[in-house]
């Protein structure tokens, strides 16, 4: 399929998908003949179902012909085949995948049409490798910038995570294959996951925390969700029955299976009264333990009934594949990988430029190439989900292919990048330049006419488990960038990670700064573009990157980090992989004390400067913002504007829709986004542009009710290509 195809293809499904309301969940559509086979099942065949049967799989029924359920992880790409029982690869030739950019490049579109792609090429993958659900959408709050799963995790607001999350979705399950929303809920560190405690008022958690969960299962129909490791208000998320019940069931409506984290289970009745479907991925609790509670009265058979019921939804939903014909055919094809190089083109972000970028081939004939992040490949690293990727083109490879032999590249180390060996040995990633490769990389750097130094984390320094200890740039990279602008003053940085990192020194001695992610199998080849000009650079930041980590709401309040007693205690996910016990004595609280000023909520309100703001990304065009309107539209309101193309240069934008409280009685922040929409304009070419503000969107958690509430009252609308570039303003009453 050529890519026109495609996108036209998922442009008709989007819009489809988005005008039309979830009336009833496509789950709901074989009660009866689930009635029929919970009624022809004993009690054994059901408690089968509750628990692990393998490392990745679920026991389905096999006297009826009811197949297992095979779960793929991660949600960047379709994992490698393990042994059944282990954690050791089953060494298969046929198991590829494609590595998708992560969720923080994905975020950084700013697109749901892409979102969509997305989904729809990750479920592809899972089919041809005979999969079920897909363990993704990742779709917690990015609370903090150190955070392992930073680059899993989409961003710091709710409403652009819950939309990525809705079309991702859509996507996966339009094409066959069930999500697993994770990690519900509240799992915003990795540091001591296993046994925090998370302590924060309802309506911080419902309009910051919850909300991408609810726009997913509401909006998006989500067949499946992840219970995280962490407790919630006293309570593990695996029994935890306000979330599992009172909220995804009760007040959602979520009809689907809720998993638990690999381990994440702690108790056999609390668990599966609670709403917890499927132990994985052993059966320490619901398995013998279930059985013995339910022939001992400690749990009704009603209450398996239902479990077994969940579970039977999603199976019969999702077709199975026949197990001789998964992983047959090569996966990571051409179709994947376009998709895959087009979320990368549109995540780049642009963060400064001083006329360095585009890169003119015509007065630039060599360039110094600098940093191992040039060569280093980004699908495998670090601890859980990597992908076995069949093609992961490097920057210094895009470069190579897109410049041909116009410009001479010249390759050098500059640092030594942290790596497995130094996290066993738990080294510190922060550590002083290397004199030699510093040496040999301002050697090379005056003898050309462009430095591009590649700085950044890898997969080893952000990874799950552990959080970051700092932001500061590893391996002694600020003092070689400092060294690199003294040898030549035509430098510019392209960091890649997964989330914030402290630019304070790079993007003071850098002509350009680039953030490029880790971004997939053709991230390398969509930066080339970007860098020489192909494309105009269209990314925008979907979380805040402050200027020291002490300004984050978090470290500011003191409630991050915990300090712990025992340091060696460990993490849950680690020790269950290594065959230790993931018990634990001491329990940490993590008081949210920030309540809803998360990222640029907090800054504003603070008002606290940063280094790079929410929603902030440059492009080689310019963009003129006028003749702003708003209507109402039923419930809703329609915002309308003008943006102009104002050079010659093809290029998208990503319009932000903001909302304040001009005069409110419950406190707000100072803004918040409420709306956006990516746009393609020709150079010179002007446009209409529309963005709905839904009712749903624009109402406050009301604690009392346990609902959502409108108060009435002026807003201020304001509109822009960034939190703090917003070009238009109107007030209107709602």
């Amino acid at each position: 399929m050529k890519l026109k195809d495609i996108k036209t293809s998922i442009m008709v499904i989007a819009m489809a998908s988005a005008t039309t309301a979830l009336a009833q969940s496509s789950l709901l559509r074989h009660e009866n003949q689930i009635d029929a086979i919970i009624q022809d099942m004993t009690l054994e065949e059901k408690i089968a179902m509750l628990h692990g049967k393998n490392m990745f799989s679920s026991e389905g029924i096999p006297r009826l012909g009811i197949a297992d359920v095979e779960y793929a992880d991660g949600p960047f790409g379709i994992r490698e085949e393990m042994e059944p029982h282990s954690w050791n690869s089953a060494h298969l030739t046929t198991d590829s995948a494609t590595f998708f950019p992560t969720g923080s490049a994905l975020a950084a579109t700013w697109s749901t049409e892409w979102a969509y792609a997305y989904g729809k090429g990750m479920s592809r993958e899972a089919r041809l490798r005979g999969k079920d659900m897909i363990l993704g959408p990742a779709i917690n709050i990015q609370r903090i910038p150190t955070g392992g799963r930073t680059y899993e995790y989409l961003s710091e607001d709710p409403l652009l995570s819950g939309a990525l999350a809705v079309y991702y979705t859509r996507g996966a399950q339009d094409d066959g294959t069930a999500v697993c929303l994770k990690h519900y809920a509240l799992n915003n560190q990795e540091d001591y996951r296993g046994f925090v405690d998370v302590r924060i008022s309802d309506r911080a958690m419902h309009e910051i925390y919850l909300r991408p969960f609810e726009m997913a299962v509401r909006d998006g129909d989500a067949w499946g969700v992840m219970a995280a490791y962490n407790k919630v208000n006293g309570r593990w998320c695996s029994e935890n029955r306000h979330l599992l019940t009172t909220v995804l069931r009760e007040q959602w409506g979520f009809p689907g299976m809720v998993i638990s984290d690999w381990g994440g289970v702690h108790s056999t009745v609390d668990a599966v009264t609670s709403g917890m479907n499927v132990e994985m991925p052993g059966s320490r609790f619901m398995g013998q333990a279930l059985l013995d509670s339910v022939r001992a009265g400690k749990v009704s058979e009603e209450v398996i009934n239902q479990r077994v019921r969940e579970i039977l939804r999603v199976r019969l939903t999702v077709t199975p594949i026949a197990r001789e014909e998964a992983n047959r055919q090569p996966v990571g094809n051409a179709e994947e990988m376009t998709i895959a190089l087009e979320i990368a083109r549109r995540s780049i972000v642009l963060m400064k430029n001083e006329k360095l970028l585009p890169i003119d081939t015509r007065r630039v004939r060599t360039i110094a190439v600098i940093g191992e992040n040039a060569v280093t490949k980004m699908a495998l690293g670090g601890v859980g989900a990597g992908v076995k990727t069949r093609q992961e083109i490097t920057p210094l490879e895009g470069l190579r292919k897109i410049l041909g032999n116009d410009v001479k590249l010249q390759y050098v180390r500059g640092y030594k990048s942290y790596d497995r060996d130094s996290r066993n040995k738990r080294q510190d990633p922060i550590q002083k330049a290397d004199p030699e490769l510093l040496d040999e990389a301002v050697k090379a750097a005056r003898g050309a006419d462009l430095v591009l130094f590649f700085a950044g984390d890898n997969r080893e320094v952000e990874t799950e488990g552990s959080d970051r200890k700092s932001i500061t740039l590893p391996s002694g990279q600020d003092e070689l960038a400092e060294a690199l602008a003294k040898a030549n003053k035509k430098l510019i940085t392209v960091i890649v990670s997964g989330g914030p990192v402290d630019v304070s020194t790079v993007s003071k001695v850098s002509g350009a700064l680039v953030a490029s992610w880790f971004n997939g199998s053709m991230g390398g080849q969509a930066l080339a573009e970007v860098l020489t000009g192909k494309i105009s650079p269209s990314g925008k930041l979907p979380m805040t990157w402050p200027r020291k980590l002490e300004d984050v709401p978090a470290y500011a309040t003191g409630t991050y980090p915990q300090n712990m007693e025992n340091n060696n205690q460990g993490d849950i996910f680690v020790d269950l992989t290594r065959n230790r016990s993931n018990d634990r004595r001491q329990q940490l609280i993590a008081n949210y004390a920030e309540e809803d000023l998360v990222g640029y909520r907090w800054y504003d309100r603070k008002k606290v400067a940063v280094a790079y703001p929410f929603g902030h990304g440059l492009s080689y065009a310019r963009f003129q913002y006028s003749d702003l309107q708003v209507k109402a539209v039923g419930d809703d309101l329609e915002v309308s504007f003008i943006i102009a193309n104002r050079s010659a240069i093809d290029a998208e934008e990503v319009a932000q829709v903001y909302v304040s409280r001009v005069k409110s009685v419950i406190s707000h922040p100072v803004k918040e986004l409420k709306g956006f929409h990516r746009v393609a304009l020709k150079g010179g070419e002007r446009q209409r542009v529309t963005i709905p503000l839904r009712r749903a969107d624009l109402c406050d958690w009301d604690e009392a009710s346990q609902n959502w509430k409108l108060e009435p009252g002026k807003i201020r609308i304001q509109v822009g290509g960034s939190s703090t570039n917003l070009h238009l303003k109107r007030e209107v009453n709602l």
